[in-house]
């Protein structure tokens, strides 16, 4: 279309939006008004037009005329742009809010004339007084922010300051909230940082919104707990925003957390002789547990300071042989180093005088709980005994306990009635073995499941269960989180007391140094399962792969996310290496994992099942079994596979996550 004298009234009328032209030398009136104004407000033109008054000025809202009459006042005072917000009284009855800038301008014979665009912008205005409502009447934080790589915060309503406890701001101190706004992430602690910037990065990216909780600084240094969506929108300006609706869950988490501690100790206590918390925030360690101990009767829940502590027990029990090598171990723990050179949780043996006075040999690990807090348990190494005693009918809950400072693999106990099984309670390796997170676990002691249901997100079979429960042993694989790495463990199994209703307690220990243990997995028929639901593992002939790097295992498992499609190299390290460019360093390190996954698939005799192409690979989802694919079949076998949760191992699961959640829910 040209530009010219013929279109250019075809563009005001129709392309502009509410564009209308002022007289605004008295008497003030519209002197043009186009057909997009008329079809906003439901009006015609002689029904706006005229030469002695105005009367668009007759259906702005009665509210506001006092506000328009002052916008039209600083028109008439010369040539400027402004612009102002009301109502307008549509024909219909309705009411819309309009935004309206005016440019003026000074004709040649001295009148002042003004241009005027109208936008409407009620669906706006009603978004904020929705925001105004939720403000004050439900407990909810809302934030507006940049989608910058360093966000600034453009809105925060009343109640997000709530929860912040923001100060009311005094002379000659620091602003907080001006503090804040200049940077999203001062009000993230640094160990949340990391987290919240690849939620963000993956909203913008895919448009989808976000849910879930995180942790944040309050201005009087404490810390807060709160769960909400994060959302990528435009907002009023035409600009990309985040915005995200939050409610504080603080008291809620605490008490959870402190239910699930209390949990976790208990049944550590059944494994470890000792156990002490070690807090880096308050520098203290105090005794959980230690079977009251006199050696350790002055830390019984009772914070002492922790390197102070730690000395006194070093010079006061460990032998003088070990002491420098345990305040090595020690140190490294206080300056936060312990695990950097190794991902497996640091364990170190010593020998100490026990509270009998006698020198036995100890094992100690750390286990971590959160960013701050830390537990160190121990237990005493005894010589292996016959595992006969184990399997012996009607063994008491003590007897168990001794045995199991024998058999410290892992531990697990049931309670088994008609087939039905209710799990009691797990060490965190065989919790991870059966597939479960711990807030699955939890919900799975709540009532009692079938066993088949029970062991289904395992590589588990049904019949060695039952052979176990009947025979009281049985031999299985499981990942153990402590080793970082596959083993193939014997489970020893006493039943408490016989009857309709038993309680079993199963113990494991390794049996990977037996010959027959060795054995390569390339003879005869490879059958390859894959396990998505959950914790991700593949399993070849029911034995599952132990991959000796955590991230070729990624890889694999982002191609079983594809299914089938392919994946470059550049897709890849986006996906591995989330915060880190594609680059000749990123390539070399990719090229390098891939290479380890390609040896190990060939180590178990299954390369076959990853096709590579111009550097790009796909999985070969014909020669694999796996529970995502089943599921997404629509078979009606495969119906119940997915229940809820989906690679928990890796966080950029949670799109396809989203969509089995969107497809369980239908």
């Amino acid at each position: 279309m040209k530009n010219t004298p013929e279109n250019t009234g075809e563009i005001l009328d129709r392309g502009i939006s509410g564009y209308h032209q002022y007289i605004l030398t008295d008497p003030i009136h519209l002197c043009f008004v186009s057909r997009n104004l008329c079809d906003m407000l439901g009006y015609e033109k002689n029904e706006l037009l005229s030469e002695s008054e105005d009367l668009y000025s007759a259906i702005v809202h009665p509210d506001d005329k006092k506000l328009y009459t002052a916008f039209i006042h600083k028109l008439k005072t010369g040539e400027q742009t402004l612009s102002a917000e009301y109502r307008i009284l549509k024909k219909n009855g309705g009411v819309i809010y309009v935004s309206d800038t005016v440019s003026v301008r000074r004709l040649d014979d001295g009148t002042l004339a003004g241009c005027s665009v109208l936008t409407d912008i009620t669906a706006a205005k009603n978004e904020i007084a929705g925001l105004q409502l939720l403000n004050g009447t439900v407990p909810f934080g809302f934030l507006r922010y940049t989608c910058e790589k360093q966000p600034e915060i453009t809105y925060m309503n009343k109640q997000m300051m709530e929860f912040l406890r923001l100060p009311e701001i005094k002379d000659g101190e620091l602003n907080y909230l001006d503090m804040y706004k200049g940077n999203i992430f001062l009000m993230i602690p640094m160990e949340e940082r990391r987290r919240f910037s690849v939620y963000l990065n993956r909203v913008y990216t895919s448009g989808a919104p976000a849910a879930g909780d995180m942790t944040v600084l309050r201005c009087d240094g404490t810390k807060a707990r709160l769960f909400g969506w994060i959302t990528k929108c435009i907002n009023e300006h035409g600009r990309e925003e985040f915005q995200s609706v939050c409610m504080d869950v603080t008291e809620q988490h605490n008490l959870k957390k402190e239910k699930e501690t209390e949990r976790y100790i208990k049944a550590l206590s059944e494994v470890y002789d000792k156990i002490f918390e070690y807090n880096r925030s308050d520098n203290t360690v105090k005794c959980l547990f230690g079977h009251n101990s006199a050696v350790f009767r002055w830390l019984e829940n009772i914070p002492m300071s922790m390197k102070d502590a730690t000395e006194k027990w070093i010079v006061g029990t460990v032998c003088d042989e070990d002491r420098e090598r345990v305040r090595d171990y020690f140190s490294a723990f206080y300056n936060q180093s312990l695990e950097e050179a190794d991902s497996k949780p640091p364990v170190i043996t010593y020998r100490a005088m026990s509270s009998k006075g006698k020198l036995r040999t100890y094992s100690g690990i750390f286990l971590k709980m959160d960013s701050s807090v830390s537990l160190f348990c121990c237990r005493n190494i005894p010589d292996e005994k016959d595992t006969d005693e184990l399997k012996s009918e009607n063994i008491t809950l003590k007897g168990v306990n001794d045995l199991m400072l024998r058999f410290t693999e892992g531990i697990i106990a049931f309670e088994v009635e008609d087939d039905k099984v209710k799990p009691l309670y797990t060490s965190d390796n065989v919790r991870s073995f059966f597939g479960y997170t711990k807030e699955e676990w939890s919900a799975l002691a709540e009532k009692k499941r079938s066993v088949k249901d029970f062991i289904s997100q395992s590589g588990l079979n049904y019949n060695d269960i039952k052979k176990l429960f009947s025979t009281g042993e049985a031999e299985f694989s499981y990942f153990d989180i402590t080793k970082n790495a596959y083993r193939r463990i014997k489970a020893v199994c006493s039943q408490k007391y016989s009857g309709k209703s038993s309680r079993f307690y199963v113990m494991l220990y390794n049996v990977d140094d037996r010959p027959e243990a060795s054995l390569s997995l390339t003879e005869g028929k490879r059958e390859v399962r894959i396990r998505t639901f959950g914790y991700f593992d593949v399993f070849v002939n029911s034995r599952p792969i132990a991959f000796r790097s955590q991230k070729s295992k990624e890889l694999f498992a982002l191609l079983v996310d594809r299914r089938g499609g392919y994946v470059s190299s550049e897709e890849a390290i986006s996906f591995l290496w989330e915060d880190e460019p594609v680059n000749s360093v990123t390539l070399a390190r990719y090229r390098k994992v891939a290479l380890r996954l390609k040896n190990i698939l060939e180590e178990y005799g299954i390369s076959d099942i990853i096709e590579s192409v111009d550097g790009k690979r796909r999985l070969v989802t014909e020669k694999v079994e796996c529970d995502l694919y089943d599921y997404l079949s629509g078979k009606e076998e495969y119906s119940r596979l997915f229940k809820g949760s989906y690679l928990t191992n890796y966080s950029w699961g949670e799109t396809t996550l989203a969509e089995l959640t969107g497809k369980m829910l239908l």
